[in-house]
């Protein structure tokens, strides 16, 4: 699982100026990155984490198409966040 630090940060980074993306990381983070079995070095995880390096107009875009993922990992990533 994830360490109940290494979870904690990742809560906060998923905190967001917009709404709609504090939801949409919040519940990706409740479904699938609390429930993995390693700690961090999974390539959704490292994508995930990624993904949170940027900054909010441009993860904004990528969630809309409007620009693709540089990698096939946080493509991944990007098709998971839209389904919420």
């Amino acid at each position: 699982m994830v360490s109940t630090h290494d979870l904690s940060k990742l809560k906060w980074r998923c905190r967001r100026g917009v709404k709609e993306l504090d939801i949409v990381l919040g519940s990706y983070l409740e479904k699938y990155i609390e429930n993995l079995e390693l700690d961090g070095e999974n390539d959704l995880t490292i994508a995930f984490k990624e993904l949170l390096e940027l900054e909010d107009p441009i993860l904004y875009a990528l969630l809309l198409g409007e620009i693709q993922a540089g990698s096939k990992a946080q493509q991944d990533v990007i098709r998971q966040l839209r389904q919420f």
